[in-house]
């Protein structure tokens, strides 16, 4: 009687059945994803969510306190109000006056047009950050009841660290009303 021998099963082919079980339950069940670096952020301002993703996975979603007029699009320097549209995650900063912060690309061309065409400055300086530390302990855990930056997007210091980890300098991010 012959025996047969089945070959070894290599890392390559059990990586991927691996990944799926790991993985699949929990994109399902809308857990979000650790450990994978996002190729995109996306904010819906309505929401006050940040999100995240790799490819179709949700890697993370955040609550967010956005600029004091959330409502449209930010017209001038000043404004309270958090841009719309494509930017660039660009600069990271970490030692900022609200923990860490990282700049947005705003304005970009098209934002700097619009300002032209009005007679006024665009504004700058858009970030990613953390809580102003003037704000109460109570209230951290609940920053993005009140709408209290200047037009950036803030999270809690300790989302901060997952967001800091989680993309790199040139990710997209696209904010949505």
């Amino acid at each position: 009687m012959r025996i047969a021998r089945l070959p070894m099963p290599t890392r390559r082919s059990l990586l991927a059945p691996l990944a799926c079980g790991l993985l699949l339950p929990r994109v399902a069940a809308g857990q979000p994803i650790a450990g994978l670096l996002a190729d995109r952020v996306e904010v819906r301002k309505r929401e006050r969510v940040m999100e995240l993703w790799n490819g179709e996975l949700l890697l993370h979603r955040f609550r967010v306190a956005l600029g004091r007029r959330p409502e449209g699009h930010k017209v001038r320097e000043g404004d309270g109000r958090t841009p719309e549209g494509r930017y660039e995650l660009t600069e990271f900063l970490p030692k900022s006056y609200y923990y860490r912060a990282i700049r947005i690309s705003y304005p970009n061309e098209e934002d700097r047009r619009r300002a032209r065409a009005l007679g006024v400055r665009p504004g700058g300086d858009i970030l990613v950050h953390g809580l102003d530390p003037a704000i109460a302990r109570q209230f951290r855990a609940d920053h993005w009841l009140f709408n209290w930056t200047q037009g950036c997007i803030a999270v809690t210091d300790e989302e901060m660290d997952t967001i800091w980890a989680s993309v790199a300098p040139g990710t997209p991010i696209e904010i949505k009303p």
